[in-house]
């Protein structure tokens, strides 16, 4: 990476959508760099089960963000491990501006930062944060085998936690606001006739303890009883914010996502978005590749017209 060098495209975030971004760019014989600031893959590599990408019955999260890795190294992407901290679009080179005060540029730009799990907000999550409150099962779940863990949501991600913890901890109990799953019926179907203990129609209402979390207290929608339920761990698994408050004059939708047609182009020439940060209907691994491949594919159109 030279100090005045300028790669056709930069990628910021190294899931899914920019692991797939940079395999399409760099076979297509650009010069493609992608910048992580964490562990690649993303959330997607924290996910323990995966039976819906196409081509594989079974594998986990880490496995397949890793061979994306492999393939996206052996097709000649390079790779910057930072945190990129503004992106300046005003003139055709765009600027990245990193945590470690360098900078990258760019003649196109693809925004696949993803999305970061969302919090209730509720009275003691944060004070337990990593002291009894998670938001990984995947990373965490070793922690309290044996011990009673609770889930907090009802869709596909809560549930799959649900199914995970229930293999290491002495009792799962998962609470949702609704008094049905939102989860595919696949997966509602596994939680249903599993072990896991269902409380319908409950939300938390605060969390606490001493050193670490000991209990949470559910509060009934309908009737407004409170309830003290004894846990040593609580995953939050209630959705995703979008990784985009630090963007400028990037259009976003009014939940923080942004708004792009369907090549993935954004407002701003050159600067296109993939994956989880990206409004859309729906957030998984295999669309999160195909906005990735569709986004490379419209920023080698962008330059091949620029020239």
């Amino acid at each position: 990476m030279g100090k005045n060098e300028i790669y056709d495209i930069a990628i910021i975030g190294a899931g899914p959508a920019g692991l797939t971004a940079g395999i399409y760019a760099a076979r297509a014989g650009l010069k493609c760099v992608v910048t992580e600031k964490a562990s690649v893959g993303g959330l997607a590599s924290t996910t323990s089960d995966i039976e819906n990408y196409p081509g594989f019955r079974h594998t986990d999260g880490f496995s397949l963000c890793y061979t994306m890795l492999e393939q996206c190294k052996d097709a000649g992407a390079e790779f910057v491990f930072e945190n990129v901290v503004s992106l300046d679009t005003v003139e055709t080179v765009k600027k990245l501006s990193l945590a470690n005060g360098d900078s990258l540029l760019a003649k196109s730009v693809i925004v696949t930062t993803g999305a970061s799990p969302q919090k209730t907000g509720v009275r003691g999550e944060e004070e337990f944060r990593g002291r009894g409150v998670s938001y990984c099962a995947t990373c965490d779940g070793a922690f309290f085998k044996g011990k009673t863990v609770a889930v907090i949501g009802g869709g596909n991600t809560a549930v799959i936690d649900a199914l995970y913890l229930e293999k290491l901890a002495a009792e799962a109990i998962l609470v949702t606001r609704s008094d049905k799953l939102s989860a595919d019926k696949i997966l509602a179907d596994r939680l249903l006739s599993s072990n896991v203990r269902i409380v319908w129609n409950s939300s938390v209402n605060s969390l606490s303890g001493g050193d670490k979390l000991t209990e949470m207290t559910l509060k009934d929608i309908k009737n407004g009883i409170l309830t003290d339920v004894s846990v040593d761990g609580v995953f939050i698994a209630i959705g995703k914010t979008p990784n985009s408050v630090w963007l400028k004059n990037i259009r976003l939708d009014a939940r923080g996502y942004i708004v792009t047609d369907e090549n993935m182009r954004t407002n701003i020439d050159g600067v296109y978005a993939a994956g989880d940060v990206r409004s859309k209907s729906l957030r998984q691994i295999v669309t999160a590749c195909a906005d990735g491949a569709t986004a490379a594919d419209s920023a080698a159109k962008y330059l091949m017209q620029s020239k």
